[in-house]
């Protein structure tokens, strides 16, 4: 499916309809050698088609709220939507009473004309950046499908459905990179928003400090486009900022450690180009960075967080949850008033210092991951690899949500090779800037 500025021209110069688009993706969910059953854990056929039909009625009337209408988007399954049982990927809330109510998100989604055509996977309860959901499959990564390959969480069905054109957009959330994980693993572009940016009433939460809500989508413009309707403001994508004379950071502390040689060769040639096109690219230190291993080493924020949310819950019925997402959680229990204080302490002077260290730049580079997806099957059979494996996929865009800061992943890769997300770092409310200068940036790589 193309970017959504493109399906919005083609929507208004009669190029094809709402019911086209949507027929389409309904088509691609259902074809049964595909992703679809592992992509969503429902499909919304006949309402879809019904909206659709509306949205082109309306249109042809002159009647159009955003470029996002008329065209089709999926929702990660952490959000309500009126009438569904919100799961979280989970079967312990399978026999949950059904949302009375959209989520904020959702509601402005639908306000802005776009037809939902169902719920996607996730990881259970959105607490691993892997995409592995024991209790209704794992959707399998657009590259190297014949291995099978990891689609990065947690909002793995959410870029699945947009890699194979089920979708549009992916609505997702991103507590420590489940937006720009399953972004950069599957080639697409993901925008985590600071937190307090997006309203978060009606999805469920994993760490009520760190969750944000952001899309998954085709172009840093979807994004941007996204994220205007999504905090209520005018559906608008900003103005590129002049490539030339952009100063961008990169990071050399902590974010460059052990990157795998794909990742690194991409990274390299990503910063060449920016470069060459114009860019001032310099090396930036932030030693700070290096403290938050030790900062987190209970398991900081997200697990004391996801504990107080499930302690009741987990108490009664933990032997139906993914063990992996039940072990996490429970560690939280080890996790004292005292050290969480201490940890909320050291989160506000590391973000202070990540003003600091900001401040002459207009964006801070990194690689959004330090490895391309993994195989599936060594992960589902090895406790201590899925481990491993989830702490390097999450250790750079988390440190992100610790500074409460904004970022882009963007994909950076040579056409035909595994997909690799360069991540554009804005800091705390500056999401709108730090769009453009994504649109910029993404300019550059693509030539």
């Amino acid at each position: 499916m193309k970017p959504i500025m493109a399906l919005a021209g083609e929507l208004a110069a009669g190029k094809t309809t709402s019911q086209a688009l949507v027929e389409d993706a309904l088509m691609r969910i259902a074809v049964p050698s595909g992703e679809g059953a592992r992509v969503f854990l429902r499909t919304h056929r006949e309402a879809a088609l019904a909206e659709a039909r509306a949205s082109d009625a309306l249109r042809a009337h002159g009647l159009v709220p955003s470029p996002l209408a008329g065209i089709p988007v999926s929702v990660k399954d952490l959000f309500d939507l009126a009438g569904d049982i919100t799961r979280a990927g989970s079967k312990v809330l399978a026999d949950s009473a059904p949302a009375r109510s959209d989520a904020s998100a959702v509601r402005r989604l639908r306000q802005a004309g776009a037809i939902i055509v169902g719920r996607t996977n996730m990881v259970e309860f959105a607490f691993s950046g892997l995409g592995l959901n024991p209790h209704y499959g794992t959707p399998k990564n657009p590259w190297d499908r014949a291995t099978g390959r990891i689609p990065g969480g947690s909002s793995s069905g959410a870029a699945v459905s947009v890699s194979d054109g089920m979708a549009a957009m992916g609505l997702g959330t991103d507590t420590g990179g489940s937006v720009r994980i399953p972004a950069a693993l599957c080639g697409l572009t993901g925008f985590k928003p600071t937190a307090r940016r997006i309203a978060k009433d009606g999805t469920f939460p994993l760490s009520t400090t760190l969750d944000s809500i952001g899309p998954i989508a085709r172009s840093v413009a979807c994004c941007a486009l996204v994220d205007s309707i999504l905090a209520g403001e005018a559906p608008q994508v900003p103005t590129a900022l002049p490539l030339k004379g952009l100063r961008l950071g990169v990071v050399q502390d902590y974010v460059l450690d052990g990157l795998d040689s794909g990742v690194a060769a991409a990274f390299g040639k990503a910063l060449a180009r920016l470069s060459q096109a114009g860019a001032s690219v310099t090396e930036v230190r932030f030693e700070a960075l290096c403290r938050l291993p030790q900062i987190n080493q209970k398991g900081g924020l997200v697990v004391a967080e996801a504990y107080a949310i499930h302690r009741d819950l987990i108490a009664r019925r933990s032997a139906e949850y993914d063990p992996r997402v039940a072990s996490r959680t429970l560690r939280g229990a080890d996790i004292g008033a005292a050290d969480y204080i201490d940890v909320l302490a050291q989160r506000a002077a590391m973000i202070a210092e990540s003003a600091r260290v900001a401040a002459p730049y207009d964006a801070l580079l990194m690689p959004t991951v330090i490895m391309v997806a993994p195989a599936i099957a060594p992960l589902e059979a090895d406790d201590k690899l899925y481990g491993s494996t989830n702490l390097a996929l999450l250790r750079n865009p988390s440190a992100v949500n610790f500074l409460d800061g904004c970022a882009l992943s963007i994909p950076c890769h040579e056409p035909g090779t595994a997909p690799v997300g360069l991540m554009v770092v804005g800091q705390s409310g500056e999401d709108r800037r730090l769009l453009a200068v994504g649109l910029a940036v993404e300019v550059a790589l693509r030539q």
